[in-house]
């Protein structure tokens, strides 16, 4: 049985991007794009950590408020969150109210101002983490075959654990892989399949995102 729902557009996507038109214009613009700035992928890790139990429709909905919150997510910006700026975002019935997780972020901040050039020159979060990038990725014909975690993901979870990341486990690595195009887990027959440009038909790596 195919996972893929052709919609009134003639277009075929995933069962679950084609459940409300938020999804869908998440799955057709930016799931699955290449992600390679700083800031980018620091916001990514941050949603990734708040939709840890939650729908990412949830996420999704409440990313405006995130984005407002977290001055846009901007590293420098939430390092210097205090004490009490956590107090006062943990009054925010606009995003999730999750003490760990909003104090999660502000440590991934810090993490993130950290990791800048302790790897040699112009290196920082983006350069670390698409080097965890495989030299293939999958070819999922049906939503069951598409996994949930990889070697790549497991080493890219303890690599930031090292460098002081909390709530960067190996399943939600593997689902920022996804989001930032490292990986292209778009279905065998969904017309997002190789919208990112990396990969060839058989998975095979075309070059680099930079």
């Amino acid at each position: 049985m195919s996972s893929l729902v052709t919609g009134p557009d003639g277009l075929a996507r995933p069962a679950w991007a084609a459940a409300s038109d938020l999804l869908r214009g998440y799955y057709d613009t930016e799931w699955g794009m290449p992600v390679t700035d700083e800031q980018g992928l620091f916001e990514r890790i941050s949603l990734e950590a708040f939709q840890s139990g939650l729908s990412w429709a949830t996420i999704l909905r409440k990313r405006p408020a995130f984005r407002d919150a977290f001055a846009d997510f901007d590293p420098d910006t939430v390092a210097g969150f205090d004490d009490a700026t956590v107090e006062a975002l943990m009054q925010d019935a606009r995003i999730v109210r999750n003490a760990r997780k909003i104090r999660a972020t502000v440590t991934n901040a810090r993490a993130t101002v950290g990791l800048r050039g302790r790897h040699g020159p112009g290196t920082g979060l983006a350069e670390f983490v698409w080097s965890f990038r495989p030299a293939r990725t999958p070819v999922p014909g049906r939503i069951e075959d598409v996994p949930t975690t990889s070697p790549e993901s497991v080493a890219l979870s303890k690599a930031l654990k090292k460098e002081g990341f909390v709530f960067v486990g190996p399943t939600t690595m593997f689902a920022l892989m996804e989001a930032v195009g490292m990986v292209d887990t778009h279905l065998l027959g969904s017309h997002r399949r190789g919208c990112s440009g990396l990969w060839d038909a058989e998975g095979k790596s075309t070059g680099d995102p930079w």
